[in-house]
């Protein structure tokens, strides 16, 4: 009898590819364990600077199966304190990335002992021909949207909007004449969504602008991908997920993946390589200082890691806190101010220290869910939300760029966990706010339905959940589309 021929099958190798920013690089990162603890071999790429700046403060190297890897950003550094430098400019890095990245991506994954069968990037990234670079390895690629499905949508969208003749607006007063409050229909799922909710970028004013054209480019790419990643659950977002599966069929929703990964720290050491994701150091003294207030008394305040504001709405933020009189933990960081050291009037200063707490980074999940924390003022970043979620935590809302505006609409009317601060950063208005936040029978109300959105997100994410199954779905799927 002729003897079978031996079939030799590839081991699933995924490469992730995240935006170089911290947020991106958190959850993309989280994804990456996730399927590692699946059995998938991994290798995330990271930038240099970024690389170098998130093993500082305790990245993880040396696992089995995970490799971390590199690619140049241009950056030159100018010190050995990397927490000083101004070289995470985003807008920098991804121009250098936009010329250079593919190059760099090919030989980098020529030089991997084992060949990679699968990647898995940022949707961001396709701007740096990642799909190109998939075609031309022949392996598949999928798209991973670190943000809500509505936010993912208002990005879509775009080109819709762009192809009716909606945007580009026809001249800066439709920023102003009430033109950006219409209710688009173009948008399934989001009924009640406005024009000026979505990102920004989008509500250019003329038909060449650069980042109106890159956001419809980026709508358009992901229509080349049959695979799409997003970081929410089925249940927060129902109508805009059954919508985008009727577009993307194989789509995955996978979060909160902070209590997916709970499930797999509880068996590990507590410094184990699963709670690293930062790149900033950490300071501590935060959960210490939480340590001696009160159940809920405590407003954590975070911005994000790219937000930049003027000065006078800092001192705003800054008054309308301590007239609240209700205690603050604020992270305040380095280049919050316009890109500059921030330099607090001495009376402000003398009042924070009675009343508050401010450091330039804290572990947030940590932070959250501390019992001590009743309430966030944030920028509505989608990694902030769905951790403030997670935490059972409700919010106060400013937001500033990006999907931040469209995470706030849908948090305030949508999921009732959130009051939005609009137009100009007012103290009477921030007090108000943060008061009716923290002691008023709205805030309660708010507080009462985060919890059931935090019930809710743990049961997605607990066996026989719907993002845990996503999760399952997703490694066999990967599996699968190795073996082709």
């Amino acid at each position: 009898m002729e003897a079978l021929p031996i079939i030799h099958q590839k081991k699933p190798h995924v490469v992730f590819i995240p935006i170089p920013a911290q947020s991106h690089i958190k959850c993309m990162l989280k994804l990456a364990w996730l399927l590692h603890h699946k059995g998938l071999q991994i290798t995330f790429i990271n930038t240099e600077s970024n690389h170098k700046r998130l093993f500082k403060h305790g990245g993880a190297d040396g696992v089995p199966g995970f490799e971390f890897k590199t690619v140049p950003d241009g950056l030159v550094s100018n010190s050995d304190d990397d927490e000083s430098d101004p070289n995470q400019t985003l807008e920098d890095v991804t121009m250098y990335l936009l010329t250079h990245f593919l190059d760099s991506f090919l030989d980098l994954v020529a030089g991997l002992e084992t060949p990679p069968t699968c990647i898995i990037c940022d949707g961001f990234m396709t701007y740096a021909d990642t799909i190109y670079a998939a075609e031309k390895l022949k392996i598949p690629i999928i798209l991973y949207w670190t943000m809500a499905a509505c936010g993912f949508m208002g990005y879509y969208h775009s080109k819709v909007l762009v192809d009716k003749g909606i945007v580009p607006l026809k001249d800066e007063s439709y920023l102003t004449n009430g033109y950006t409050d219409m209710t688009l229909d173009n948008i399934p799922g989001m009924e009640t969504v406005r024009l000026r909710d979505l990102p920004e970028h989008i509500l250019a004013t003329k038909p060449d602008d650069p980042a109106l054209n890159w956001v419809v480019d980026t709508a358009r790419k992901s229509d080349k991908v049959s695979h799409m990643i997003i970081h929410t659950f089925d249940e927060l977002e129902a109508p805009l997920i059954k919508e985008l599966k009727s577009i993307f069929p194989h789509t995955y929703t996978v979060g909160p993946q902070q209590l997916l990964l709970n499930h797999i720290t509880e068996k590990q050491p507590k410094k184990s390589s699963f709670n690293r994701y930062s790149l900033w150091k950490e300071e501590p003294e935060c959960v210490q200082w939480l340590e001696s207030k009160e159940l809920n008394s405590v407003v954590y305040v975070n911005f994000g890691s790219l937000a930049v504001m003027s000065i006078q709405d800092l001192i705003e933020f800054g008054w309308g806190l301590v007239n609240s009189n209700h205690c603050f933990l604020w992270i305040i960081r380095a280049d919050l101010v316009d890109g500059k050291p921030v330099v607090l009037p001495q009376e402000l200063n003398d009042v924070f220290k009675k009343r508050g707490f401010i450091a330039s980074w804290c572990s947030q999940e940590e932070v959250l869910n501390h019992p001590s924390v009743g309430g966030f003022l944030t920028h509505g970043g989608w990694g902030s939300v769905i951790e403030s979620l997670s935490a059972g935590v409700p919010m106060i809302c400013r937001p500033f760029t990006h999907d931040q505006q469209v995470n706030c609409r849908q948090m305030c009317q949508e999921w009732e966990v959130g009051m939005e601060i609009e137009g100009n950063v007012k103290r009477d208005e921030v007090e108000k706010l943060v008061r009716g936040l923290m002691e008023g029978i709205e805030g309660e109300r708010m507080r009462k339905k985060a919890m059931e959105w935090k019930k809710t997100a743990e049961i997605a994410t607990s066996p026989n959940g719907s993002s845990f199954l996503n999760i399952e779905k997703l490694a066999k799927e990967i599996t699968m589309l190795s073996r082709n």
